[in-house]
């Protein structure tokens, strides 16, 4: 008899999941709660202007070439915007760095205008690609609670290098020794905003991430990144994936310690499997409320949330590239402030992400689509109205300077997201992005493992567990579940 399958929720790791448990012959059930697929990675369009409402670029595209090989499909109809610089960082004296696609450029650009010695910043960006290269097929590519996968010679090979990880030493310490410029620095800790932890805090080992950025360029997929939904759907769609969407799950059943299907608002589903692309936290806070809880995983620090605004700008601004970054002058005191206070600084660094500067149909002639996006804490009662208010007038003030221009009365459309939208619409914890911080250097094994330990048939996906936060992490986070239940239930080729 088929197998079957029940995925919760249509977020990138929840449809890869589903695009691997359907390739292998198990008859896939996707049940979303909203009306739309893609969890962050979604899209929305008003008076002509359409706005990207989560991640703005694009890493390690070779994951998602996975799923296509997976498919028999062709990646190269996957197609890039072509970006002529990757970031722009605007800082308060005035100075501004533009990092291209070459390391030779993004190497002179900070030694010309930041004063760094040129051999020391190659060296910097050559040993967080060594670090990459070293740590991604293992605590990346694989699951770190199953040990037996890890062993082999690409172990040996990491660990031998354990003293380059300075596990011992935060972001910032490594930065601050590697740099003499403290906006150098500042440019380098940025990267910990990207699985939403604190530079003064996270492992120095994260500073792999700027790998990714600067050795290896982002990238912007030519319809906008609602694009990678999109290509994951009509993947999930080919290989018979079903989907429910505004079919909110209510409870995981579980008799003997043995997943026997998922209640919905809709029906009682009987399936084999339950791959939870739902927050971990809420997966058994809301779903499985009489089974045991991991209260010590659960109830580690979370992740940074955001507050953004969403602006239809009359205007282009020849100043502005794709990815812009505003930088404040307090950089620690920020971070404090999000992990330690639960506030936003009074001058928080912003960034500011211009998809029509690559893709002109996603705002009107002569017009801009901004997506302003300020770090900000998870929900603990604070009065989110108030801090929109007052950091609409900041981000305006700022821009308004930089541009030399009132812009104000350029804004024509406007969105806002903060962390209580976070959790209404993402179910994401307190409004947390990416579920645990990495505040910690013991962060990376505090992750919940993709599959349970108790439940037979009950695996975990999305940045809230094991490999962490961002699109290539989320993607393999499929993987290794899918891989977990593939092998758990002795699944062979399809």
């Amino acid at each position: 008899m088929q197998k079957k399958a029940a995925v919760i929720g249509a977020g990138i790791a929840g449809l890869a999941s589903a695009i691997r448990l359907a390739h292998k012959g198990i008859e896939t059930h996707v049940f979303e709660a909203n009306h739309f697929p893609g969890g962050k990675i979604n899209s929305r369009s008003v008076n002509g202007y359409r706005f990207d409402q989560g991640p703005s670029l694009l890493t390690c595209p070779e994951y998602l070439e996975d799923l296509y090989r997976l498919c028999g499909k062709d990646f190269s109809t996957f197609k890039m915007a072509e970006l002529d610089l990757s970031f722009k960082y605007f800082f308060n004296d005035g100075t501004q760095i533009e990092l291209g696609s070459d390391r030779k450029q993004v190497v002179a650009e900070i030694a010309g205008k930041l004063g760094e010695n040129p051999e020391k910043v190659n060296n910097y960006l050559s040993k967080a690609e060594k670090n990459y290269l070293l740590i991604s097929p293992l605590f990346i590519e694989k699951s770190l609670h199953r040990w037996t996968g890890l062993f082999g010679a690409k172990l040996v090979k990491a660990l031998a290098h354990l003293p380059s990880y300075k596990l011992f030493s935060t972001m910032n310490d490594e930065n601050s020794k590697a740099f003499k410029n403290e906006r150098t620095v500042q440019i380098f800790n940025r990267f910990a905003q990207y699985n939403g932890s604190h530079p003064f805090k996270a492992p120095a080992m994260l500073n792999m991430i700027s790998h990714l950025e600067i050795n290896t360029p982002p990238y912007l997929p030519k319809n906008g990144m609602i694009q990678v939904t999109d290509a994951l759907m009509e993947l999930a769609k080919e290989q018979g994936v079903r989907f429910h969407f505004e079919e909110k799950v209510e409870e995981i059943r579980i008799r003997n310690k043995v997943i026997t299907g998922i209640k919905t608002v809709q029906q009682e589903f009987e399936c084999d499997f339950v791959v939870s692309n739902m927050d971990v936290s809420f997966t058994y806070e809301r779903l499985m409320k009489n089974e045991y809880h991991p209260t010590k995983i659960l109830n580690q620090e979370k992740s940074s949330s955001v507050l953004a605004f969403h602006w239809g700008i009359k205007k282009t601004f020849e100043q502005l590239h794709v990815h812009n970054m505003i930088f404040s002058d307090n950089d620690k005191g920020e971070f404090d402030d999000v992990f330690e206070s639960k506030t936003i600084s009074a001058d928080p660094s912003f960034y500011l992400y211009i998809s029509s500067k690559a893709i002109p149909q996603d705002a009107p002639l002569g017009c801009e689509n901004w997506f302003v996006l300020i770090n900000a804490p998870i929900e603990s009662g604070q009065d989110w109205d108030k801090e929109i208010e007052e950091k609409r007038a900041f981000v305006i003030s700022k821009m308004s300077h930089l541009l030399d221009e009132d812009i104000t009365s350029l804004i024509e459309t406007e969105i806002t997201l903060d962390p209580r939208d976070i959790e209404q619409r993402y179910s994401g914890k307190q409004g947390s992005i990416y579920g645990n911080a990495s505040n910690n250097r013991f962060s990376a094994f505090y992750r919940h493992p993709n599959y349970s330990k108790r439940v037979a048939g009950l695996y975990f996906v999305g940045v809230s567990v094991h490999p962490g936060g961002g699109i290539p992490l989320a993607l393999n986070s499929a993987k290794i579940a899918c891989d977990c239940l593939f092998k758990d239930f002795k699944i062979l080729g399809h």
